[in-house]
């Protein structure tokens, strides 16, 4: 399998400042992140998630799972469930993963899109608990999607 990526072979987009998103492409052999990948899609516990938009209740346009220690925090959707517990699979990534951020990550948030109709919306990680600039890592494995990021602003 090919190695994909979030952004072309040139790197990070110009113009977006290294503070806010440093990549790392070809993380995960193209060899594991198949097996990971085939391993998460069939072992992995998915949900659907069912969230408020503005005023009604709308299905999420992709499957979740949440995993981490026991005390971590309570991500905003998922108030008052108890993450799962790490697979092994999970912490291997989160071993790649934590050096390269310079921080312990607690908890992650799987997102198992399952064609090219699944989507997240537009959203900020806007956790309170996380601080004021939370880290975020964000790692891909499967086909090629689109990871944008856009001003709050003015939206460029």
């Amino acid at each position: 399998m090919e190695q994909l990526c979030f952004f072309p072979e040139a790197g990070q987009s110009k113009g977006l400042p290294k503070e806010y998103l440093e990549y790392f492409p070809r993380l995960i052999d193209p060899f594991t992140g198949q097996q990971l990948l085939d391993k998460f899609i069939e072992e992995i516990p998915w949900k659907q998630q069912v969230r408020m938009m503005y005023t009604k209740e709308v299905v999420t346009p992709r499957l979740t799972a949440w995993f981490g220690d026991p005390q971590a925090y309570d991500y905003q959707s998922l108030k008052k469930t108890v993450p799962l517990t790490w697979t092994p699979e999970l912490l291997m990534v989160k071993d790649l993963v934590e050096p390269l951020a310079g921080v312990q990550f607690n908890s992650v948030l799987l997102n198992y899109y399952r064609d090219g109709t699944d989507s997240v919306a537009w959203h900020s990680d806007k956790e309170d608990i996380l601080g004021r600039n939370p880290v975020i890592a964000s790692v891909s494995l499967g086909q090629v999607r689109s990871f944008d990021i856009r001003n709050k602003l003015d939206h460029k």
